[in-house]
């Protein structure tokens, strides 16, 4: 294999260093973030309280949602031989590599919720499955078997612990393989990633069943599964193609191109379709069929505080990507691409909003200080843990069997 160096005068050993404003900026919002937390659980009422575990555990599953897409994106190039994407997968790499610390967030942000009953208190609430109880609920006693706060628990952490298991090993293979330069560590990443695809594609989908759906436990829809998977994975990809970008206006990357701009946009383009699709498929049948323990999910959406923000999300998700992405040269350009990205993220992150706070605060929901403030707060965690993340190796893989292909990529 060698050195690429004889072909390009790229800088193969060159860092990313944090600090400076990105590295000020990242805490500063951290410490807002905390701080609006702390005045949401401490400062109001029970309503408030609630607000604030249900941004908490939107924020909590998005981080987490976005560094397991980080995650899917390097185990699918791995299985796929991709060649493209060889010179800019530190990026999902350090977002992988976070993964652990995430499901963590996520995890504590579950207990705790489910502990002060902020969360999930539609069948882990007192008395559901007790037949002598006023608050007997046939449908949860049914259900019990499956929903019930050990078992709850026991597959948040199977889940998210195997997924961070997959991803620090992942991460970790790539980095020795800077360091011996044979095709051992891409061999196992490509066994490993094959793995990993069938046990994130199989159980995804409960995931989403247990950590957003069971949120209104009487209402079940076997395509909720997938169409939380489509807003991973776009709002991951978008993550990807931001970060990518403000790297290259930094100076960094020289040797990532629109060419490899352009796959990701088309990646970014087709799965906005997809998630459409399943979005689509889910209201339809629903709406069309029209049995009231399916609509009763719709009802609530179409209440006042939410028919907006319901219509919006569609139209951001949808019909932004269409109208701003169709272009080959929107794809190509940076600024373009940025923009799109940006929208996309406030987009699925209206998308989760509209999935959870009905369900956990009714019709008292709010927008102010508290989703705002929680919002940078983790965004400026992820920032802050992605980039340092990424300060500690080379910004390529220079020993990755494909990265010559790589750097002469065009379409």
């Amino acid at each position: 294999m060698g050195t690429h160096s004889h072909h390009h005068d790229y800088n193969f050993s060159e860092r990313f260093a944090f600090g400076g404003k990105a590295k000020l900026f990242s805490i500063i919002a951290i410490v807002i973030g905390l701080v609006a937390i702390a005045y949401g659980l401490f400062a109001g009422d029970s309503h408030t309280t609630e607000r604030t575990y249900a941004n908490l555990l939107l924020m909590g599953y998005y981080f987490t949602c976005v560094c397991a897409a980080g995650a899917f994106f390097v185990a699918l190039q791995s299985v796929t031989q991709s060649a493209w994407s060889a010179g800019l997968i530190r990026i999902p790499q350090a977002m992988a590599g976070v993964l652990p610390i995430a499901a963590l967030v996520l995890f504590i942000i579950i207990a705790a919720g489910l502990n002060s009953h902020s969360l999930y208190h539609h069948w882990a609430g007192h008395g559901l499955t007790d037949p002598e109880s006023p608050n007997y609920d046939a449908l949860i006693a049914g259900k019990s078997t499956f929903l019930n706060v050990p078992l709850f628990l026991v597959r948040q952490i199977l889940f998210m612990g195997s997924y961070s298991i997959f991803a620090f090993i992942l991460t970790k293979l790539s980095y020795k393989e800077d360091l011996e330069g044979s095709l051992n560590s891409y061999k196992k990443t490509f066994k490993l990633s094959a793995i990993f695809l069938v046990v994130f594609g199989f159980t995804t989908p409960i995931w989403a069943f247990d950590t957003i759906m069971s949120l209104e436990a009487h209402w079940f829809s076997t395509m909720f599964g997938w169409y939380n998977f489509a807003a991973m994975w776009v709002s991951g990809l978008a993550t990807i193609a931001i970060i990518l970008i403000l790297l290259k206006k930094a100076g960094y990357l020289a040797w990532v191109n629109e060419n490899h701009l352009h796959d990701l946009g088309k990646l970014i383009f087709g799965f906005s379709i997809f998630w459409t699709y399943v979005w689509f498929a889910q209201f339809m049948l629903i709406w069309y069929s029209n049995i009231p323990e399916e609509t009763v999910y719709f009802y609530k959406r179409w209440e006042p505080e939410y028919k907006p923000w319901f219509w919006l999300n569609i139209l951001i998700n949808f019909v932004s990507p269409v109208l701003l992405l169709m272009d080959r040269d929107a794809k190509r350009k940076q600024n373009s691409m940025l923009f799109v990205c940006i929208v996309l993220l406030l987009g699925h992150w209206l998308d989760y909003y509209i999935m959870i706070m009905p369900g956990t605060v009714d019709n008292h929901p709010g927008f102010g200080i508290i989703e705002v403030g929680t919002a940078i707060g983790f965004v400026g965690l992820f920032t802050f843990l992605v980039m340092s993340k990424l300060s500690k190796h080379a910004l390529v893989p220079k020993h990755h069997p494909f990265l010559e292909e790589s750097l002469n990529h065009q379409i």
